[in-house]
C-alpha cells in the first residue's frame, strides 16, 4: 500500500494553493468546504477564485510565487502551468517537511487528494494511486446514485442521540447491538419513521446469533460476492490455524479472534447473539455442520 488514506481534521489547518487556474478552483472548490485557512498565490485569478476570495473564504495575494513563500504551511497545492516551478516548489516543500501536492505528478506528491463521495457526516475516499483517475471518477459517480441524500441529516440525526445512547447502554457490545438493530429497521433513510426506529431499537431482543462456516483451504477470491456481507458483520472469528492473509482481508476488522475456542465458547456466543465464523479444515466443517444445522457453511461460488 504506497498511499495510506487519513482523516484529517481541517480545523486550524494552514493550507497554501499555487496558481488559481481552473485546475486550482477544482482544488478550491474541495477546500472550501472545510474549516482550514487557505491562502492563494498567483499571477493569473480565474473568476471562481475571485469569487472565493468576495465571499471571504481565502485570502489571496495576485504575484510571482517565491521560494520564501513555502514555509509555515500544514499543506501545499502546486497548480501553476509550469511543470519546473511546480517541482522546484515541490522540493523545496519536502526539504521544509511540508506535505506537498503536485497536480498531475504524482512523483512529486507528498500526498494525493482522493476522489470524494460527500454525504455530510459519511465522507467516502476513492483512490487509485494517481493510476487511473477516471475510473475513480466513474467509481465516485456510482456511489453517488447510490448513496441516498438523506444520509445526510441521518447521521446528523445520530449523532445528537449518541450521547443518549452511551448513557442508556453503558456496555459498548450493547451499544454496538442497538446501532446494528436501528439501521437494519431504518436502512439508510431519514423520514417520520427514523424516531420510532430509534426508539424501537432500545426494546427490540436480539435473536440467535449466526454460525458461518468456511474450509480454510478455500482461496478467498472465489468465494461468492454474496459472502461479502456476512464477513463484513462478523463479531468473532473462530480459527486454530493461521488464516491466509487474502482471507483476513475480507473480514470485518475489527471482529474478536478466537484461536483457543470450543464447542461450548462458540454455543456461547451464538446465545449471545453473536455474528460468528468459523475456519478449518474439512473434516472440522463437516462436523461443526452437523452438529449447528442452522450455520450458512461457504462453498466455490456458493453459500
Amino acid at each position: 500500500m504506497q498511499y495510506f488514506p487519513l482523516f484529517v481534521d481541517t480545523q486550524s489547518l494552514k493550507v497554501l494553493v499555487v496558481g488559481a487556474g481552473d485546475v486550482a478552483s477544482r482544488k478550491l472548490d474541495l477546500l472550501c468546504r472545510t474549516e482550514a485557512e487557505v491562502h492563494v498565490i498567483a499571477l493569473e485569478i480565474s473568476a471562481e477564485v475571485t469569487a472565493y476570495q468576495q465571499q471571504g473564504r481565502i485570502t489571496l495575494e495576485q504575484r510571482p510565487v517565491r521560494e520564501l513563500d513555502i514555509e509555515s504551511w500544514d499543506l501545499v497545492y502546486l497548480a501553476t502551468a509550469d511543470k519546473l516551478l511546480n517541482e522546484t516548489l515541490a522540493t523545496v516543500a519536502k526539504q521544509r517537511n511540508i506535505w506537498v501536492n503536485v497536480v498531475d505528478n504524482p512523483s512529486f506528491c507528498r500526498f494525493i487528494t482522493p476522489s470524494i463521495v460527500d454525504r455530510g457526516r459519511l465522507q467516502i475516499a476513492i483512490s487509485t494511486a494517481g493510476a487511473a483517475p477516471v475510473y475513480a471518477r466513474e467509481l465516485r459517480a456510482r456511489l453517488e446514485s447510490w448513496l441516498p441524500q438523506s444520509i445526510t441529516p441521518l447521521f446528523d440525526f445520530i449523532a445528537e442521540r449518541r450521547q443518549d445512547v452511551q448513557v442508556k447502554l453503558p456496555i459498548f457490545k450493547e451499544r454496538r447491538l442497538f446501532w446494528q438493530r436501528f439501521f437494519k429497521l431504518n436502512q439508510s433513510r431519514f423520514d417520520e419513521q427514523t424516531m420510532s426506529h430509534y426508539q424501537a431499537s432500545f426494546s427490540q431482543q436480539d435473536g440467535q446469533g449466526e454460525l458461518l462456516l468456511l474450509d480454510i483451504t478455500i482461496d478467498a477470491e472465489l468465494l461468492p460476492i454474496a459472502a461479502m456481507p456476512y464477513l463484513q458483520k462478523l463479531d468473532i472469528v473462530f480459527s486454530k490455524q493461521s488464516m491466509p492473509h487474502s482471507l483476513n482481508e475480507l473480514l470485518r476488522r475489527d471482529a474478536a479472534r478466537d484461536s483457543n475456542w470450543s464447542d461450548s465458547s462458540l454455543k456461547q456466543a451464538l446465545k449471545e447473539g453473536a455474528h460468528c465464523l468459523v475456519c478449518a479444515d474439512v473434516d472440522e466443517i463437516m462436523r461443526l455442520a452437523t452438529l449447528f444445522p442452522q450455520a450458512k457453511r461457504f462453498k466455490l461460488g456458493a453459500i
